[in-house]
């Protein structure tokens, strides 16, 4: 409402005159029309007030409202006014307003309607007052934060990091690099699903992928948890990728090949070998590296196919690398030889000359792709023609050689002159590298320990190394730990090579050569070993105890391991049981086996799976045995121990085998344990 007052002091003989005009704007819409209300006072002459009148809108009228005080009797001005007043009040409101609804709203009220807005909103809010503010982030600032939370192994953060604030709050165009740190992440990671999927919306933004990012795509494949999944999808990235004729960098065909050989895909390895060949990239160490990791996939014969590649390296004229020495050694300690009559023929027959070939790029090729390949894939069926071909090449070897023998590992012959003057086993990498007149035979390899003697054992295999220019690591001793001999003299090579490369060893290397020795009865090496441990200060830890009770074969020995335990402040897991049921169940000790469920049931251990078939197969009667002709005390014990099985197997909760919750044992298993027949 809008007051207008014009006011005027006029002085005429006894009379004061006080004039002035009120006047209020009213504006309503209704009937499409302005009424105007105006209250004027008393005046002299209806021409003093023509100049403010003059200022009003046309088409409004005025009304006028005389107040003023009369020097001559009458009625008061000011009862006059407020009679009208009250006559007047709330009638104007009614003329000229058309609304008849009021929301009440206040503070409160609204602060409650801004909390009912969405998450979306919000956001968009922000990033409107980012925008608004200048204060924004760049994409390259979002591929350093990303980066860190990744090396921190939050993945999920920097993925929402980058899904939430970065695209949605504000609203920044991504780059190739945030991609491609991301896939790498997820790759690590085992998510193979989302690293395709962020490849797939990096595509649709119009984005260019680069060399990193294709290896880090095929690294994703690689570490997929499904392997013939990752297979697929690396052989529909390569497929996809020689359409484009898409030029691969060294980097993204190791990466390729790492895929193709984690899935056991030897051809198909092979095959993008040949390939990078063809395109004018060098074989390095790291080609072999891969390919070694494809031989530790054959448990059967992964030691003989890895010997083979080392020979093609070494022809080659490539140096091994520690890598590669590690991983001979794993090869060494997982995988066994295969046909000893195949690896003979394979391993000892003569070096062929290699075809030289020269690719587009004028790089020589020092590889035999083919005779590897061939090597490689060789079939167990093809024995007779092995024979053949191993009598055929030991005729050749003859004309072009002296005379040979078949030397045993294990068992001491009459060796060559050349032979005898050495007191160590021949190296068999030394023979790649330089043919000697002695021969290995490869009949007698059973064991770990005489694979690695085949290699030159411990101190020919660290010698090897230290003439290649390296130095053996913390992973190289522990493998050696894990695959020689259990013995003091073993330890003692070990403690020296470790002094002499100031390698510190930790608990880990000492559990393995606790272990060795625990696994092959000999508890002196074992105490030899937790003695060294005590000296250099090296902290024990439960797997220690689990490694010392694998030589616990008496009842006395197992019950002195857990006190120890106790008193050193550790508690025995299902591990530390499982070794002490499996030495008591070789021996047929059902005291002793008695004597340890008791010591679970107190010290509330629950059983995994691996322990209850333990304990099945330990209940269960000697084939042909029958137990209605004959009694005598190891039948008398075998039936005490079943009884109380059966009633321990029904008391204790059980873990599953993925280490979850405990749950109670199911009614299969007990079935199994009661002798009695169940469905699988």
């Amino acid at each position: 409402m809008f007051a207008s007052v014009a006011c005027s002091c006029v002085r005429n003989g006894r009379n004061a005159v006080v004039s002035y005009t009120r006047i209020p704007l009213y504006f309503t819409f209704k009937n499409s029309s302005l009424i105007f209300a105006q209250h004027l006072s008393g005046h002299r002459s209806p021409d003093f007030f023509l100049p403010a009148l003059s200022r009003l809108p046309r088409g409004l009228t005025a009304r006028y409202q005389s107040l003023s005080a009369a020097s001559d009797g009458g009625t008061s001005p000011h009862a006059e006014s407020d009679h009208l007043e009250h006559d007047n009040f709330g009638s104007l409101s009614k003329d000229i307003s058309s609304r008849r609804l009021f929301r009440k709203t206040s503070l409160h009220l609204q602060d409650l309607q801004h909390q009912r807005d969405d998450d979306d909103d919000q956001e968009e809010d922000a990033g409107e007052f980012r925008r608004k503010t200048g204060r924004r982030n760049t994409p390259y600032w979002y591929f350093l934060k990303c980066k860190t939370l990744i090396k921190k192994k939050k993945l999920q953060e920097a993925l929402d990091m980058f899904e939430r604030d970065m695209l949605k709050v504000e609203r920044l165009q991504p780059e190739e690099f945030n991609y491609t740190v991301l896939i790498g992440g997820c790759g690590r990671a085992g998510q193979l699903k989302k690293a395709f999927k962020l490849y797939n919306d990096m595509k649709k933004r119009g984005l260019v992928p680069t060399d990193a990012t294709y290896t880090a795509l095929f690294n994703a494949c690689a570490e997929a948890p499904v392997k013939h999944t990752g297979l697929r999808q690396a052989l529909k990235l390569e497929q996809e990728l020689r359409r484009k004729k898409y030029p691969l960098s060294t980097i993204t065909y190791h990466a390729l090949l790492k895929a193709h050989v984690i899935s056991n895909h030897l051809q198909a390895y092979f095959h993008t070998l040949r390939e990078m060949l063809q395109n004018g990239h060098a074989v390095t160490q790291e080609t072999f590296h891969y390919l070694l990791m494809g031989c530790l996939k054959d448990k059967e014969t992964g030691f003989r196919l890895a010997l083979q590649v080392w020979r093609q390296m070494l022809g080659s004229g490539i140096t091994p690398d520690s890598k590669n020495y590690n991983l001979l050694l794993r090869t060494a300690r997982d995988c066994a030889i295969g046909d000893p009559a195949l690896a003979t023929a394979l391993l000892l027959s003569p070096v062929q000359k290699k075809r030289e070939h020269v690719s587009q790029s004028g790089i020589q090729n020092v590889i035999d792709i083919d005779l590897l390949e061939k090597q490689l894939l060789v079939q167990p069926d093809i024995h007779r023609d092995s024979q053949h071909h191993s009598g055929d090449s030991q005729d050749e070897f003859h004309n072009t050689q002296e005379s040979t023998h078949l030397i045993s590992v294990t068992q001491p012959v009459l060796l060559p002159i050349d032979v005898a003057g050495d007191c160590r086993a021949p190296n068999l990498l030394d023979l790649f590298e330089k043919p000697r007149r002695g021969v290995v035979s490869l009949g007698s390899v059973v064991g770990a320990s005489d694979r690695l003697a085949l290699i030159g054992g411990a101190q020919g295999f660290l010698e090897k190394m230290e003439a290649n220019g390296l130095s053996p690591d913390l992973r190289t001793l522990t493998l050696l730990a894990d695959t020689m001999e259990s013995g003091d003299q073993s330890l003692q090579v070990l403690l020296k090579a470790a002094k002499q490369h100031r390698v510190k060893l930790d608990t880990v290397f000492f559990n393995s050569v606790i272990c060795r020795a625990a696994r092959a009865d000999n508890t002196e090496g074992a105490k030899a070993a937790l003695s060294v441990m005590r000296e250099r200060k090296v902290n024990v830890d439960v797997q220690t105890f689990g490694c010392l009770a694998l030589g616990c074969k008496r009842q006395e020995d197992g019950l002195q391991l857990l006190e120890d335990m106790e008193e050193a402040g550790f508690k025995p897991n299902v591990h530390v049981f499982s070794a002490l049921i499996g030495r008591a169940s070789q021996r047929l000790d059902y005291v002793y086996l008695k004597t340890i469920l008791k010591k679970m049931s107190t010290m509330e251990v629950w059983p995994n799976e691996v322990i209850i078939r333990q304990l099945e197969f330990a209940s269960q009667y000697p084939p042909n045995y029958d137990q209605h002709k004959s009694r005598n005390n190891y039948l008398i014990q075998i039936d005490g121990f079943r009884g109380y099985y059966q009633q321990w197997l029904r008391s204790m909760p059980a873990q599953s085998s993925e280490g979850g919750e405990s749950r109670m044992v199911s009614p299969a298993l007990k079935a199994v344990a009661a002798g009695e027949p169940t469905s699988s």
